[in-house]
């Protein structure tokens, strides 16, 4: 069985792997019920990232995307459908 995906999850892998200095992830799991990839709970499957961080600088808006992603992979492989990344 696969482990919830929650804010808080998320929340503790970007600031383990990232250090950012400012981050706010929020679900928006519930605004998304049914549509696509909505897992019927209205959590866990739509999240918004606001994140600024030192990892990002000098990269791109695409590469410090995929950082972020890269992070996420795990969450990703588990059923987390969308994620927003507005990078501070």
């Amino acid at each position: 069985m696969s482990e919830a995906i929650t804010a808080a999850a998320i929340e503790q892998v970007l600031r383990a792997k990232l250090a950012p200095t400012q981050l706010e992830v929020i679900d928006e799991s519930g605004a998304h019920a049914g549509h696509a990839g909505a897992n019927g709970t209205g959590f866990g499957t739509h999240f918004r990232v606001r994140i600024a961080s030192p990892f990002f600088e000098g990269k791109s808006r695409v590469a410090r995307h995929r950082v972020v992603y890269d992070s996420l992979q795990h969450f990703i492989d588990q059923g987390l459908h969308a994620l927003a990344i507005e990078v501070l």
